[in-house]
């Protein structure tokens, strides 16, 4: 049907991952931090990355680090204390690095955590125009 979305289908991988640590030590279960969920999008002027981060307390569990060209989005969920007889919570170490296609500028990022939802925004610093310049060729013989 034309105008319809193609249903969107979630890996399985994380859940693997957990299942055969369960039974076998030496798989490690997401290389020690689940993976964060994350939607990216890219205006042109700035780059907008949204990561699912429910049940975290923006100020102490959330940490945003940058480097060069790559953004880091680290994150902790505790447990409560309470004693349950069933969850499907996770709990742990989240980390999530993404690779931007430009270096990420010293000011003007922002990040704002809303509903579960962590919203970073970096915008594109000004290309700066380079002069032509000649580059010098040296005889190899």
């Amino acid at each position: 049907m034309a105008g319809t979305p193609a249903p969107r289908h979630r890996s399985g991988l994380p859940e693997l991952m957990e299942w055969l640590g369960s039974g076998f030590p030496a798989v490690p279960v997401a290389w020690g931090a689940h993976t964060i969920p994350i939607e990216v999008s890219d205006s042109g002027e700035q780059y907008i990355l949204r990561a699912e981060l429910p049940g975290v307390d923006p100020e102490k569990d959330i940490e945003i680090t940058t480097e060069g060209d790559t953004l880091t989005v680290r994150a902790e969920h505790s447990e409560s204390k309470e004693d349950k007889r069933h969850s499907e919570f996770r709990y742990g170490s989240f980390e999530r690095t993404v690779r931007l296609p430009f270096p990420i500028p010293d000011e003007g990022l922002m990040a704002e955590y809303r509903d579960g939802i962590l919203t970073v925004t970096v915008p594109r610093a000004a290309e700066k125009e380079r002069a032509p310049r000649r580059i010098p060729i040296s005889r190899a013989d």
